[in-house]
């Protein structure tokens, strides 16, 4: 850096070396995932303690910095990036995408407005159409790039509210399912629809939304005088993966006049595989549909979307200007801040725009498809196992079991299978974790879907389970 205490830049050749030294330790990151425990340890408050500090007044080298993030920091941490990473919903993170955010935030462009940066404006307005495109939505659909699903689905709500509520919010009804994810209810809640006005409908055998529940449940919110006026439905559930009948249920709020938004954020992206589809049959017949890039197209946390089939209504629900801002995108082009809460905002645009381009649709696809095939395959021999239980087979990449045997309580089968997650994630070859359902089982589930996780992770997988649930069985056959 420069002597000068005011100033800020640094020089060329500064900028390259610290560059260098950033990019050698992220590719040996990169490059060693493969080799670090799928789980690091987390029980850090102590770590975490020591780590609080005012700010300071003189800098620190950035080596000083770098060492214990990447030797210290980042390891105590799920290895959410990894190959074995089978937890929750993962997402790998592509480094075309990191790339992109570096050139993003050095380039440093405000892409609020369409007039700021027309061009880079453009290609974010790409990326939109492609993944309506993928989606099977029309040429009418508009969009929006948010920081993931939970603000996407928010954007959902808020623009039925707008086009079918109007001031009257309190007459207002939602309905989702009782599976659905927890951002549904709190979205709904910031929208103005409070919990007293939102529906959690009960799923059948296979956890997806029962349609006659739903249908008696609108009619008697009918009957009371209310306005029943949206489904969030969901395309795969973060519990067990369901997808609900959303073409029945999109053709019920047809014949209500209802808005049907679908929650997409983990299973939407399978849509782009054709042989996939009829997995998600009714899909595109959506009235909005909450997307997370950084699921199932592997991109870096952080990055979701939202599309509306009437663009129109999602520009009418959030548009807004003052005098202090340029003019608006000429007719026909696309000004992020009139579709959704933001106007400074990140250009998210470039992170999901030079991966597809660089990578193309074709190889992409192909490996959303290995993901399905290999979650199946491994459903299928977890399911063979003595013991095991599939409560949930892979609708998409996601399934769900629990131990039993004969005479036991559900209480003992699910500290059985709760032992079971805790010993397969001990093994530090996989990571996986466990969700309650309605009727109080505990389930071990597994989520293929990281772009590192390849068959010999997943067999790994099936292996480690194996042996967990084998000597689980084992010890219960002694004690009794």
């Amino acid at each position: 850096m420069h002597d000068d205490p005011a100033s800020l830049d640094f020089s060329g050749d500064d900028m390259y070396a610290m560059g260098e030294n950033v990019l050698r330790r992220v590719v040996d990151h990169l490059t060693s995932l493969d080799q670090q425990p799928a789980a690091g340890d987390v029980d850090a408050a102590e770590l975490c303690r020591a780590l609080r500090e005012g700010p300071p007044e003189q800098g620190t080298s950035l080596d000083d910095l770098l060492d214990p993030f990447f030797n210290e920091w980042v390891g105590r941490s799920w290895t959410a990036s990894g190959p074995g990473y089978l937890a929750y919903i993962p997402g790998g993170g592509l480094y075309p995408s990191a790339l992109a955010d570096l050139i993003a935030d050095t380039t440093n462009r405000f892409t609020g407005v369409w007039q700021a940066a027309p061009a880079l404006v453009q290609l974010e307005s790409n990326v939109i159409d492609w993944f309506a495109d993928w989606m099977g939505f029309p040429a009418t659909t508009r969009g929006l790039l948010t920081s993931g699903g939970s603000l996407a689905n928010f954007g959902g709500i808020v623009t039925a509210r707008e086009r079918l509520l109007g001031t009257e919010l309190r007459d207002g009804v939602l309905y989702t399912s009782s599976q659905a994810h927890h951002c549904v209810l709190k979205a709904a809640r910031l929208a103005g629809i409070l919990p007293d006005r939102v529906r959690r409908i009960p799923v059948d055998e296979q956890f997806r939304m029962g349609l006659d529940a739903l249908s008696d449940a609108i009619r008697a919110d009918q009957d009371q005088g209310l306005r029943p006026f949206a489904v969030v439905s969901s395309a795969g559930t973060t519990n067990t993966g369901a997808v609900d009948p959303l073409e029945a249920i999109g053709e019920l709020c047809a014949a209500h006049g209802m808005w049907h938004h679908v929650d997409g954020a983990y299973g939407a992206f399978f849509h782009m595989v054709p042989e996939l589809r009829p997995l998600l049959a009714g899909l595109s017949t959506a009235d909005s549909l909450a997307l997370d890039p950084h699921k199932a197209l592997f991109l870096p946390y952080g990055t979701g979307a939202l599309l509306v089939r009437d663009g129109e209504a999602l520009r009418e629900a959030h548009a807004g200007s003052g005098s202090y801002m340029p003019p608006e995108a000429l007719e026909g082009f696309f000004d992020p801040s009139q579709y959704g809460p933001e106007l400074s905002r990140p250009y998210r645009g470039f992170r999901a725009w030079l991966p597809i381009k660089l990578y193309g649709t074709a190889r992409l696809r192909a490996a959303v498809k290995e993901k399905r095939d290999l979650a199946v395959e491994a459903a299928d021999a977890i399911a063979a196992l003595p013991g095991v239980r599939m409560v949930a087979a892979p609708q998409l990449s996601l399934f769900a079991f629990h131990l039993e045997w004969r005479g036991a309580t559900q209480d003992e089968q699910n500290a059985a299978t709760e032992e079971l997650m805790r010993r397969v994630v001990a093994r530090q070859r996989v990571m996986i974790t466990g969700c309650s359902v309605d009727d109080g089982r505990f389930l071990a589930r597994v989520c293929v879907l990281s772009f590192r996780t390849r068959r010999d992770r997943v067999e790994a997988c099936v292996e480690d389970v194996r042996d967990a649930a084998q000597a689980i069985l084992a010890e219960r056959s002694v004690r009794t």
